[in-house]
C-alpha cells in the first residue's frame, strides 16, 4: 500500500495540560499518543499550527500519518488542524478525528464520515475551521454519565477504576481502528469494528 493520495491527518482531541491528561475527554489525545510509537515518531512543537506534531509511516513504505494534539483547548481545535491541513495540503476527507463520545457505551467503538457533531466543541471548532464536516471521526464511547452528573463536569473527570481496567485496551483497539481507516477505507472498517 503507497500513500500515492498524500498523507492522513489524525486529530487526537483533548485538552492540554497535566491536569487533563487522565480525562475522559482526552481520550484522544491516548490514541494518538499510541500511534505515534507505533509509527516511531515523536511529538514536537510545530512551527505553523498550535499543536504537537509527529509524523511517521504504516509500516515498511506505508501511508504516511501526521498526528496531532492540538495545544488550543478542546473549543478552539479547530484553528490549528485547518493550520496543519493546509501546510500539508491534506483534504478534510483524509483528516480523521479520535474524540470521546456520551452517546455510545463505555468500550465501543465507531467510524463515521460527516454527519452531526452531536454537541462536541472540537468537532464543532473543526467543521467550522475546515468549512465541511465531511470528515472521518472515530468515536470513542464513553458512556452518558450516572445520575444527575453534569455532562460536562462528567467529561472533564478521569475514567473510574473500572474502566481503567479495559482503558489500554480500548486506546489499543482504537488506534487500530485509525490504521483500517487508512489501509482499507471507512466502510470496511465499520464492518470489521462495529460488532462490539
Amino acid at each position: 500500500m503507497t500513500d500515492e493520495a498524500g498523507p492522513w491527518l489524525v486529530v487526537g482531541l483533548g485538552n492540554p495540560g497535566r491536569e487533563y491528561a487522565g480525562n475522559r475527554h482526552n481520550v484522544g489525545f491516548m490514541v494518538a499518543e499510541l500511534l505515534a510509537g507505533r509509527v516511531g515518531g515523536k511529538f514536537g512543537r510545530h512551527k505553523r499550527a498550535v499543536a504537537e506534531v509527529a509524523e511517521g509511516r504504516l509500516g515498511f513504505g506505508g501511508p504516511k500519518l501526521v498526528l496531532m494534539k492540538p495545544l488550543t483547548y478542546m473549543n478552539l481545535a479547530g484553528g490549528p488542524v485547518a493550520a496543519l491541513a493546509q501546510f500539508h495540503k491534506i483534504p478534510p476527507g483524509r483528516v480523521i478525528a479520535v474524540h470521546d463520545e456520551l452517546d455510545i457505551p463505555y468500550g465501543q467503538l465507531r467510524v463515521k464520515c460527516g454527519g452531526g457533531e452531536g454537541g462536541h466543541n472540537g468537532l464543532r471548532s473543526m467543521s467550522k475551521s475546515l468549512g465541511t464536516k465531511e470528515y472521518v471521526r472515530v468515536r470513542f464511547g464513553i458512556g452518558r454519565p450516572p445520575g444527575r452528573q453534569d455532562p460536562a463536569d462528567y467529561v472533564l473527570s478521569d475514567f473510574s477504576p473500572v474502566e481503567r481496567k479495559e482503558l489500554e485496551f480500548l486506546v489499543d483497539r482504537a488506534a487500530d481502528v485509525v490504521e483500517s481507516v487508512v489501509t482499507r477505507g471507512v466502510e470496511p472498517t465499520q464492518n470489521l469494528y462495529h460488532g462490539g
